[in-house]
């Protein structure tokens, strides 16, 4: 029989009781810390190309699924030029809309020291192709939203700069259900929350140093297994749970977290005098899904198409995944017939 969600069916115990959950660490995470499991990119970097890949990716989907619902990767990125760069890319792009009078605003937090940039995937690009092929060319991103999503997903970003004395969001779940109140949220059936949080993968990767006091995201380990959470976190109680209950990661400039949406989470407080805290979050979603921001890949594509013959194998394949369509629907099958399959060519198969 379908089910209805109410709010009146919301049980804070059992959400104790299944934020209580002990994690235990995964086979092939080098930590755990805060009950988050914690990767090395360094001591892990031989099984993305070996047997093992699919061994470590199914370990991560099962870490989102039924485990702490978070994981983190640290030294993703080697390189810091890269990084600083992209950094200086995000703040070109912050002065120039702030003195165009747009871009801004912040989701579950109050206006103030906040900056965010919308769409920061197709700014990146269409800003500066070389750096941005190098940034997404990243093994570690292309293999975390693999895991959770498989491939073909569709990537969106949007840059988040907290300034010293930025206020924290409150807890909350994300796309898609989670940007719902609480009486949209409950007008769709169980089987649909249930599989609001497999269409999207939340990510972030620190721009540079986070200690805690600088606000990395508020975590709450195992809360995306309870199955009315899309209406729980609206209620004050879940929220002082929350906030009770969370924990947070410091993050060196290049690490990587990746959460299930679902997860209870929220950026924190920056309490340092002087930590610009600036992370890139990475709103992946599937290709079965609609992804939060329309995307202009075929501009991308104009700036990056010409620099891949620059790369090869695995950084080809995050590169161009991050980059270019890879779903072939929706279309016009009259213009643009499949031809020796069941689908039209996509151009992520052109590129790979």
């Amino acid at each position: 029989m379908i089910q209805r969600l109410s709010s009146s069916d919301l049980n804070l115990n059992l959400f104790t009781d299944l934020i209580s959950t002990v994690s235990d660490k995964p086979a092939l995470a080098a930590s755990l810390v805060e009950g988050v499991p914690v990767y090395s990119a360094q001591e892990l970097a031989n099984n993305l190309e070996s047997e093992s890949r699919s061994q470590l990716l199914d370990e991560w989907a099962e870490v989102l699924l039924n485990g702490a619902g978070v994981f983190a990767i640290t030294g993703a990125v080697s390189n810091e030029a890269i990084m600083d760069q992209a950094t200086t890319v995000f703040q070109d792009i912050i002065a120039g809309e702030k003195a165009a009078s747009v871009g801004g605003g912040d989701h579950f937090a109050t206006a103030g020291n906040n900056d965010r940039i919308w769409n920061s995937l197709e700014k990146h690009a269409l800003s500066d192709p070389a750096n941005f092929a190098a940034y997404y060319a990243n093994p570690w991103i292309d293999a975390a939203a693999e895991a959770w999503l498989g491939p073909r997903y569709q990537m969106t970003a949007q840059a988040n700069l907290v300034r010293p004395g930025g206020q924290a969001q409150t807890g909350h779940r994300d796309y898609h259900l989670g940007f719902m109140s609480q009486q949209q949220a409950a007008q769709f059936p169980a089987h649909v929350h249930a599989v609001s949080a497999t269409l999207t993968l939340q990510g972030a990767i620190a721009h540079v140093d986070m200690p805690v006091e600088s606000g990395p995201t508020k975590l709450l380990p195992h809360s995306q297994k309870y199955e009315l959470g899309y209406l729980a976190f609206h209620d004050q109680s879940y929220r002082d749970l929350f906030e009770d209950r969370c924990v947070q990661l410091p993050l060196k400039k290049g690490d990587l977290l990746w959460f299930n949406p679902a997860l209870f989470h929220g950026a924190g407080a920056n309490h340092t005098r002087d930590v610009e805290r600036l992370v890139n979050l990475f709103q992946v979603s599937s290709a079965f899904g609609r992804p939060m921001e329309s995307v202009d890949r075929e501009a991308m594509l104009k700036r990056v198409e010409p620099l891949l013959p620059s790369y090869r194998g695995l950084e080809r394949q995050a590169l161009v995944r991050a980059t270019a369509e890879g779903y072939a629907f929706p279309t016009n099958l009259d213009t643009n017939p499949p031809v020796g399959g069941l689908a039209p060519e996509t151009d992520q198969d052109r590129l790979l």
